[in-house]
């Protein structure tokens, strides 16, 4: 396995040198990765890469080769298990047969309504039943079950991603922009998206004009000039929570590098679609968010914006009024998506969901074709095609 990774790196372009090999050969025979593939990732990375702009090869080459591997420690005793997990043991796990026989209650308007009517009529817990508010079942409201259209009431966490509506307040925690980056790629890639101006106060050298002027005199005679920046400036919204939980890695990765490259960057958070309000914490999300109509307001055309989401959602989210999975929103999603577009002519979407996914999801389609088509997957080729979209 060792070797097949040594000639693996050589083929994908990281110059990994046998003496290299051999040392990390010696310091494994001495067990300082302590059998953790962590440990040994961080290792085999330091001896092997010997320039940064190899690391993203070298990550590809580790994860193909040591996918899957992972020290097992002692399995613990079934009574130091959380009773949480055995709890969950119980619910009931449909084969597909099973889930293809559910039927959906007939779109919107009829799933409020019944839910309405179990709400008004059901007195007591249930468990495992295919009508009544509970758990583990296969009714259209409730947790732990399954249903293609539901209402999830009371569950921690989404498990098919099939709810059409949330009906807890759930917290989502915020993007770390001082996350370390794994890829410089990513900033090389954001990059393109420059345009340079001279601003603010006169405080770097003039070299130049220093020397016409000196000359000119005949004495020393400094000239300051305003430093040269990137002058544009970022209008970021992020998607989090829910599904977006897959990519927080990513996600931070990106938020990190924009940070860094973008002097004028602003940003906000948004859960799968956007509505009549944004938020800058998650934390104080429902206390201290921003309506969406002063952001439209407060910023000019010529900022650029970004939004950063995997799309996937209810129909419902983007088309009707009320279809937002948290809140009754009074506008569809839509019409705000809309407004976005038609304000900032320079705006796109970077999707983290591989692109051949997006057909298997209708509300991708729906959110690209709100975008005009400028939907990018969250790659670097992605990147660097949105960033060519944004300057045009």
């Amino acid at each position: 396995m060792f070797i097949s990774f040594f000639l693996r790196l050589r083929e994908a372009g990281v110059p990994a040198t046998v003496r290299e090999y051999l040392t990390l050969m010696e310091v494994l025979d001495r067990d300082l990765a302590g059998r953790q593939v962590e440990d040994f990732y961080v290792l085999a990375r330091t001896v092997l890469v010997k320039d940064e702009r190899k690391l993203d090869a070298f990550d590809r080459v580790f994860a193909e080769t040591f996918r899957g591997l992972a020290l097992i420690s002692d399995i613990p005793e079934a009574s130091s298990l959380p009773e949480e997990w055995l709890r969950r043991l119980a619910e009931r796990h449909l084969t597909d047969e099973e889930r293809a026989q559910i039927k959906a209650l007939g779109g919107w308007e009829a799933l409020m309504e019944t839910l309405r009517r179990r709400l008004a009529e059901q007195k007591e817990r249930h468990e495992g039943g295919s009508k009544w508010i509970g758990t583990a079942g296969t009714s259209p409201f409730g947790a732990y079950g399954y249903n293609p259209e539901g209402i999830r009431i009371g569950q921690d966490e989404n498990r098919h991603h099939r709810a059409v509506k949330v009906w807890d307040e759930r917290a989502f925690r915020d993007l770390d922009d001082h996350a370390e980056l794994g890829s410089r790629a990513i900033k090389l890639a954001l990059r393109r998206l420059r345009r340079f101006a001279r601003t603010g106060a006169a405080e770097e050298l003039d070299l130049d004009g220093t020397i016409r002027e000196t000359a000119r005199s005949g004495l020393l005679d400094v000239k300051l000039r305003p430093e040269r920046r990137n002058a544009v400036k970022v209008l970021l919204f992020l998607d989090i929570g829910g599904s977006m939980d897959w990519h927080i890695r990513r996600c931070e990765e990106l938020f990190a590098a924009a940070r860094s490259e973008f002097r004028h960057l602003e940003h906000f958070y948004f859960h799968n679609c956007l509505y009549e309000r944004v938020w800058r914490s998650n934390v104080r999300r429902w206390h201290d968010w921003t309506a969406t109509a002063e952001v439209l307001r407060t910023y000019p055309p010529d900022w650029k914006v970004v939004f950063v989401g995997d799309a996937a959602m209810s129909p419902y989210e983007i088309l009707r009024p009320g279809g937002s999975v948290e809140h009754m929103n009074p506008e569809p999603g839509q019409v705000w998506l809309s407004r976005i577009t038609s304000i900032f002519p320079h705006a796109a979407w970077l999707n983290p969901l591989p692109e051949t996914d997006w057909e298997d999801t209708p509300s991708v389609g729906m959110i690209r074709a709100l975008f005009a088509g400028r939907m990018f997957p969250l790659t670097l080729e992605g990147l660097d095609g949105a960033m060519r979209a944004l300057l045009r």
